[in-house]
């Protein structure tokens, strides 16, 4: 019996539809296996800005510290006439958190079902064999404002005599970029032990370092092998000959759009859970972030149609990294499958012949089947 406690922060949008079945899956997991579980409710994205004024709370923030991980449900959008001069913006909640509790390896794991297969646009003999999993960089790179004083970070829109012109820029560093592949090595060892390393080399220098920090750190892995790709060669073989891949490590852009392509192998966006994963430890695992890769869909926003799979999922990941409750996520991930298998689909996964239901009953059904092995 273990005493845990995780903060959830439903967000906006569908995040709160997902988020909600998520939770009732932990509870009847911590029932099923005698575990204490306290939850703490608290804002963050659009939500937060209009109850509190900012993206997410210094009090938010202190709670989550103070537990043993978070669970995330999607952050909204400002409309675009209010976005160019707004100063408060809801993804601001998501890079603080990533920030603040050095969130540097985003884990997103890309497992087909058998029963899904038809789902995907691929044909199935292609997804044969496929499980591999993205480590992501998540604190640096284009994609994430570095430092205020270096140009175009985290972004910039600025007026010249030429007209408007806008710049990011990529930037890394030695450190960051050897703690994320050492982390994808880590992983490779308890895998196929086969790491693919994704960059773009042949344009960008801060892909030449990458390759630099990624052999070098492989002289102290020798049990595992890796190779170099392109990323667009890589975005080729996705769908092409996706079961080569075991674990594919990439910086924080690539892989944000990699990402999202690999989930149609699964079927859907809403297959794919995520752990964000920092330097931290919590009292039995990893003290991080998870949350479904998919946004917050506003266009399906409290119609009961959001697919709760990957929030259901990524609270398995839950257990699993930051609880250390490794039979209980095995449990929750056969609960998915057998509903899976039982011919159950929400819309984004439907097929003729399929069960459709709602985000309500998909997770119901999900809870319903949870059992100890």
């Amino acid at each position: 019996m273990g005493d845990y406690s995780v903060t959830v922060l439903p967000g906006d949008g569908v995040g709160p539809e997902v988020t909600e079945q998520a939770l009732e899956v932990l509870l009847t997991v911590a029932d099923l296996y005698r575990h204490k579980l306290t939850i703490h409710h608290r804002l963050a994205g659009l939500a937060s800005i209009a109850a509190e004024g900012v993206a997410i709370s210094e009090a938010t923030m202190q709670t989550c510290a103070e537990s043993d991980a978070i669970l995330f449900g999607a952050i909204g959008s400002l409309p675009a006439h209010e976005r160019r001069n707004a100063t408060v913006k809801p993804e601001q909640a998501l890079f603080r958190l990533r920030k603040d509790f050095q969130f540097f390896a985003n884990l997103r794991p890309i497992r087909p079902s058998r029963s899904l297969y038809s789902a995907s646009p691929l044909k199935p003999s292609y997804l044969e064999g496929t499980d591999l999993i993205f480590v992501r960089e998540l604190s640096a790179g284009l994609y994430y404002g570095h430092l205020e004083s270096v140009p175009g970070k985290p972004s910039e829109i600025r007026r010249t005599e030429r007209g408007e012109e806008a710049i990011d820029t990529l930037l890394y560093t030695e450190q960051e970029i050897e703690r994320v592949v050492r982390a994808a090595f880590d992983i490779a060892v308890a895998r196929r032990r086969l790491v693919t390393s994704v960059d773009k080399a042949n344009v960008l220098s801060s892909s030449i370092l990458w390759r630099r920090i990624v052999e070098r750190v492989a002289v102290d892995y020798p049990a595992v092998t890796y190779e170099h790709i392109l990323v667009d060669a890589c975005a080729m073989y996705l769908v092409r000959d996706p079961s080569r891949f075991d674990v594919i490590v990439t910086e924080n852009l690539f892989g944000d759009i990699l990402t999202d392509q690999a989930s149609m192998l699964t079927g859907s966006i809403g297959m794919i859970p995520s752990a964000s994963l920092g330097v931290r430890r919590s009292q039995a695992g990893t003290f991080g972030l998870f949350e479904p890769i998919h946004g917050s869909a506003p266009d399906i926003e409290g119609q009961d149609k959001a697919n709760p799979v990957a929030a259901i999922l990524s609270a398995a990941m839950l257990l699993r990294h930051s609880l250390g409750l490794h039979e209980e996520a095995l449990a929750v991930e056969a609960a998915v499958e057998e509903v899976i298998q039982d011919g159950y689909r929400t819309v984004d996964i439907q097929e003729e012949g399929a069960k459709v239901v709602g985000t309500r009953e998909m997770g119901k059904r999900i809870t319903a089947a949870l059992r100890r092995p």
